[in-house]
Formats: C-alpha cells, sequence, structure tokens
C-alpha cells in the first residue's frame, strides 16, 4: 500500500507526532474575528451600505407636503359628498337630541333611496325663518302628495290616519293643531320631537322644506360619549 504524503491528506504531521487539519475551515466554524474576501456577498453588502447616503432634505419635505395635501384632500371630499358632523344648538328635538350633541349626517343616503317618514334630517333654513341659524335638524312627518293634519285631539293626522310615533315620549303634548295641508311634490313636512319648543313646519313662512335643501340624514350620535348611538 502506498503511504499517504501531504499532498494525499488534509492533514500536517507535528513534531510531537500527532497532526493538524490544514484545510479551510468550513463558513459555520469561522472565526469570531475573519474578515470577509474581497468579492463576497459580505464585502459586497458593506460596500453598498457604506454608500448609502440621506435623502436631501428638500425630499423629505416634499414627501410630508404630498402626505399632508392629500389627506386634506380625503378630508374634503368626505365632508363634501359623503358625511359631516354637526351640533345640535337648541331643543327642538329633546328628547332624541339634546342641546351641544353631536351628530354624523349622511350626505349619500338620498341619492340611494327616497326620504323616509320618521328620518331626521338637516337642511338649509327656509327663507324668512331666522337669519343667524344657518341649518336646522327635523324629522320628516309627512311625504309628497300626503295630507298632513293637527288636530285637537293632540296627534297629527296623514291622509286622515293618526300617526303613530313611537320615538316620541308618552303623554307629548303636540302643541297647538294646524289645518289640513297637502305636502308639495318634492317637498316634505317636518317637525321637532320636542312637540311644544320646535319652529318646524307649522310656522315655516312655506310650511314644506324641499328636498334640493336637505343636506343629509342624521345617522349617528357621537357625543356626548354616554349617549353615543345610531339614530
Amino acid at each position: 500500500m502506498k503511504p499517504s504524503t501531504s499532498a494525499d491528506s488534509p492533514y500536517v504531521r507535528l513534531p510531537d507526532g500527532s497532526s493538524e487539519d490544514v484545510g479551510e475551515p468550513s463558513a459555520g466554524h469561522a472565526g469570531a474575528g475573519s474578515v470577509p474576501r474581497p468579492g463576497s456577498r459580505a464585502a459586497d453588502a458593506g460596500s453598498r451600505t457604506s454608500r448609502r447616503k440621506p435623502k436631501p432634505t428638500w425630499a423629505v419635505a416634499l414627501e410630508w407636503t404630498i402626505l399632508i395635501v392629500s389627506a386634506l384632500a380625503i378630508a374634503v371630499l368626505i365632508k363634501t359628498f359623503l358625511f359631516q358632523a354637526f351640533y345640535i344648538p337648541s331643543d327642538s328635538m329633546v328628547p332624541t337630541l339634546k342641546t351641544n350633541d353631536r351628530v354624523i349626517v349622511n350626505k349619500l343616503s338620498y341619492k340611494l333611496h327616497p326620504v323616509h317618514r320618521g328620518d331626521i334630517v338637516v337642511f338649509t333654513s327656509p327663507p324668512n325663518v331666522d337669519p343667524s341659524v344657518k341649518d336646522l335638524v327635523k324629522r320628516v312627518i309627512a311625504l309628497p302628495g300626503e295630507t298632513v293634519e293637527g288636530r285637537p285631539d293632540g296627534h297629527i293626522y296623514i291622509d286622515g290616519k293618526v300617526l303613530k310615533e313611537p320615538y316620541l315620549p308618552k303623554n307629548t303634548i303636540e302643541g297647538p293643531s294646524f289645518a289640513k295641508l297637502t305636502v308639495p311634490t318634492d317637498s316634505y313636512w317636518v317637525m321637532g320631537d320636542n312637540r311644544s319648543n320646535s319652529r318646524d313646519s307649522r310656522f315655516f313662512p312655506e310650511h314644506f322644506i324641499r328636498k334640493k335643501d336637505i343636506i343629509g340624514r342624521v345617522f349617528l350620535r357621537i357625543w356626548p360619549p354616554n349617549r353615543l348611538g345610531i339614530l
């Protein structure tokens, strides 16, 4: 048998007769102080890291400007076409809504479906009502083409039938009676839930509000927190 030589074996004979491995260490056994060889991935990564420069001030400022402008544009679009917050300035809708309550109005509702009886709506104040008040909030009572009447018995009559109003507290005082009227096309008769303290269709010069003046439907009370709820 041919004796092994240093060329044939990865070991080298030491003076004391032992041997030492002189092969290249595996990647898993590299020493802690090992240095990446030129051209290796580690060396290339370190080179790229060292060459990376921070963004210039103008680029950072531009990114923030775009972000802020985009956020403002989205907020304007939402307020214009979808939702808007309103606060309640009076007691005309007590107990459903109280003074200083905050509500969210859905401005898209009546583009998707008709106005329903019982809806609480925000609308532009009719002419010659109160110049200091821009918008009002009331409940829809009578729809286009219907007759509406307030009789001395304290009830509201729609087309000759008593209107059931479960949203009102028991023994609610309906206020003074009013003569029978027919609601015009694309118009609505509205009243506040606080019937004895509400300036509504009974007192408006033209009595009715027009559909085009409706801003949207009140669907959520958001303030105060203990009164949070869907309407």
